[in-house]
């Protein structure tokens, strides 16, 4: 996964986005792609981030059947920071999204986020700083029936994940760590590397 992020110079608005390659096995068995980008605009009097985005994600199937789903997805979404005591670095998350999945109804959904970055041989996320990640998120269906006589349950997936991080420069981190996935029918469990880049 590669993640990105830029403030235009001098102004409140940037981009972000993020590739995302996800397998069902270690490798050649498509899960999904997912690529996103957006427009962000941070006020200069709160500490808030907030974002206007897109994304196209393929979604494949498990073992041998190589038939593919397209989604077009449009996000709204929020993030504010929040540091408790000393080392206890948090990011919350709001995201709305309106998704048109191929051969289904238009959807919605909602996201919440909580992120925590906890530096181990530093007080902060300096050059150099081991740290661990987590991250809990939830997902919630706006709509319930979806076409084709299709229903989903309002609780659509719930992301746990525990990583170890480090700080390469004050623009870049790496990340190497597993998220499991909870869902009405199944429960999983990721191995994640990431890239995670600020310019």
């Amino acid at each position: 996964m590669y993640f990105f992020n830029t403030t235009f110079s001098d102004s409140s608005w940037g981009l972000q986005g993020d590739i995302q390659y996800r397998n069902w096995n270690l490798g050649g068995d498509l899960e999904q792609l997912l690529l996103r980008g957006g427009i962000t605009y941070k006020p200069k009097q709160a500490n808030i981030k907030f974002t206007l985005g897109y994304g196209n994600i393929t979604s494949g199937s498990i073992g041998p059947n190589t038939a593919t789903t397209s989604e077009s997805r449009i996000y709204q979404e929020a993030l504010f920071p929040v540091q408790f005591g000393k080392r206890f670095f948090t990011n919350h998350r709001f995201r709305y999204e309106q998704r048109f999945v191929e051969t289904l109804d238009f959807r919605t959904r909602y996201r919440y986020n909580i992120f925590l970055n906890v530096p181990l041989n530093k007080p902060n996320m300096d050059e150099k700083t081991l740290y661990v990640a987590l991250y809990n998120e939830i997902f919630i269906n706006g709509q319930r029936d979806i076409g084709n006589g299709k229903n989903v349950e309002l609780f659509d997936r719930n992301r746990l994940y525990i990583a170890a991080g480090y700080v390469l420069s004050k623009d870049l981190k790496i990340q190497a760590g597993i998220m499991n996935q909870l869902t009405n029918g199944t429960q999983k469990n990721q191995l994640q590397f990431s890239l995670h880049h600020k310019f």
